[in-house]
């Protein structure tokens, strides 16, 4: 055949050639930079929250015939809260796919803006974390890293990462909603109140908790304004309390920092500032765990969105977590 042929000629075109690309010169493995070097990742994601930490990884090696490294540091361009930290233990990973760690320098010392770490180990290599706890300070800011690493021969080198926004979110979590006891919430204090407490702080009080199994109707565990007079059932409201907040009732939205769960949602400040409320109503009924409520207080200082980690009839409790955005 005319193909095979063909076929049969290239190959005997081809053939010296790879004989003769494969005998030129023997491979080699590339000599490895002996110098001092660096690398860094930011491990954490989401929204960077006060009181929450962002995660770095920061490595750096040096020929191990050349000397070793003496110090490692991180200087933000905001100082981080006292809780900020970098690691005096080296990470790696072993074949069970586990962090194991090294323990290489001195505890961290936090000097105004800058963070280090002394090696006291005979090490050429290291890949420490930097934990940065964000500071009330940095809200609605952003922040900058300069990572650095000293050695014996002399050597510096740095790393500069950022800058990240920091959100102007608050954040808690785990809060337990009563009906009949603390079944009051406040999204401006981000906590549940009893009746007497209610009446001692009614503008504060933005949401009422309520559990109804009633016949034929999907009305369960229920967020409701202070205000409304339709869904109360057989609830005496307080006449101190007159706030009418406005609701969507979501589901799927399951915020990584509210539900820590497996998904990769998360909810940011450009999410509050682009909700609207026009026509919502005040009240979100047979509310399940993994849903969620968007709310606007009646000032309209405030939006917020409330996950809900879990409910139980038995108890008629509602567990909820919050992000809250301050509108002004």
């Amino acid at each position: 055949m005319k193909y095979y042929s063909y076929i049969k000629k290239l190959l005997l075109v081809i053939s010296p050639i790879l004989l003769y690309s494969c005998s030129e010169k023997d491979y080699e493995i590339p000599e490895g930079n002996t110098s001092l070097h660096n690398d860094c990742i930011k491990r954490s994601i989401g929204p960077n929250i006060i009181g929450n930490n962002i995660e770095f990884v920061y490595a750096m090696s040096l020929g191990p015939e050349q000397g070793k490294i003496e110090l490692a540091q991180v200087e933000a361009s905001i100082a981080g809260s006292e809780n900020t930290y970098l690691e005096n233990r080296s990470f790696h990973t072993n074949l069970s796919g586990e962090d194991v760690p090294i323990e290489i320098g001195k505890p961290s010392v936090n000097d105004g803006n800058t963070t280090y770490v002394e090696f006291t180990k005979d090490t050429c290599a290291a890949s420490l974390r930097y934990y940065y706890y964000i500071p009330e300070e940095a809200r609605g800011k952003e922040v900058s890293f300069k990572f650095s690493a000293k050695a014996s021969t002399g050597e510096e080198v740095n790393y500069k990462l950022g800058p990240y926004k920091i959100s102007k979110l608050d954040m808690k979590l785990d809060i337990e909603l009563t009906d009949g006891n603390n079944c009051y919430f406040s999204v401006a204090d981000m906590k549940s109140y009893s009746e007497t407490e209610a009446i001692q702080n009614p503008g504060k009080i933005d949401l009422i908790y309520l559990y109804r199994p009633l016949s034929g109707v999907n009305f369960n565990h229920v967020l409701i304004s202070p205000s409304n007079s339709d869904y109360r059932q057989d609830f005496n409201v307080p006449s101190e309390l007159t706030n009418q907040s406005m609701l969507w009732k979501v589901y799927g939205v399951r915020d990584k920092h509210l539900a820590r769960l497996e998904f990769g949602v998360y909810v940011d400040d450009v999410d509050f500032e682009k909700m609207g409320f026009d026509n919502a109503p005040d009240y979100a009924m047979d509310l399940k765990a993994e849903y969620g409520v968007w709310i606007e207080t009646a000032d309209k200082k405030y939006r917020a969105y409330i996950y809900i980690n879990k409910v139980n009839e038995t108890n008629k409790t509602m567990t909820v977590s919050i992000k809250r955005y301050t509108m002004n």
